[in-house]
């Protein structure tokens, strides 16, 4: 919770109405006591809330309040779905406003104390979904297995495996240091290191 910026806190506490994903911390809620908190969450191999009844919600609740939050677990705008539901709001006419947040893999990254970029060993960082749209991972793997850059999988723990074997098979040596996060900046938060 205590990640959130000044902005995004700013507007929880005008808020109305806040549909909210199944990463958002609880103790977000007292930043807005007054609110309605909706459940929209989406967890991997889980029932989750269809983006289109997302979108609907959004859409619906803009039009009854004065403020709807769609408060996210991360930055809306890294594998976060922000794309169709600004589509949604743009199409019913609704005005909105974006508000970043910190990203899983810079959270997870700091939390588990090792940088993403580093001058002698990582230049560039790629952010990845570990897992398509239909499910897949069908991704460019000779680009993601050049070196001196770290590879983000986001969502990759059902393919990891798979992601593991088209990278080495793709020419990233064996031994390459990796990280698997789990709940990443929450108390309970899970790293564990290997090659």
């Amino acid at each position: 919770a205590d990640l959130i910026t000044l902005r995004g806190a700013r507007l929880l506490g005008h808020a109305d109405v806040v549909l909210h994903d199944a990463l958002t911390d609880p103790a977000l809620r007292e930043f807005a006591p007054r609110a309605r908190w909706i459940h929209v969450g989406k967890r991997g191999f889980c029932d989750s809330t269809a983006q289109t009844a997302i979108n609907a919600l959004l859409v619906r609740h803009a039009r009854e309040v004065d403020l709807v939050v769609r408060l996210k677990g991360g930055d809306p705008s890294v594998f976060g779905r922000l794309e169709e539901e600004l589509e949604a709001l743009a199409a019913a006419g609704i005005d909105c406003e974006v508000v970043p947040g910190v990203t899983a893999a810079a959270g997870c990254a700091a939390y588990s104390g090792f940088p993403l970029t580093h001058r002698d060993h990582a230049q560039s960082v790629t952010f990845v979904t570990g897992h398509l749209k239909d499910g897949t991972v069908n991704l460019d793997w000779p680009a993601l297995a050049r070196s001196n850059q770290t590879v983000v999988f986001y969502m990759g723990i059902g393919a990891a495996s798979e992601i593991c074997r088209q990278m080495i098979n793709h020419g990233l040596p064996s031994l390459t240091p990796a990280a698997v996060v789990r709940n990443g900046t929450l108390p309970d938060q899970q790293t564990l290191l290997a090659t």
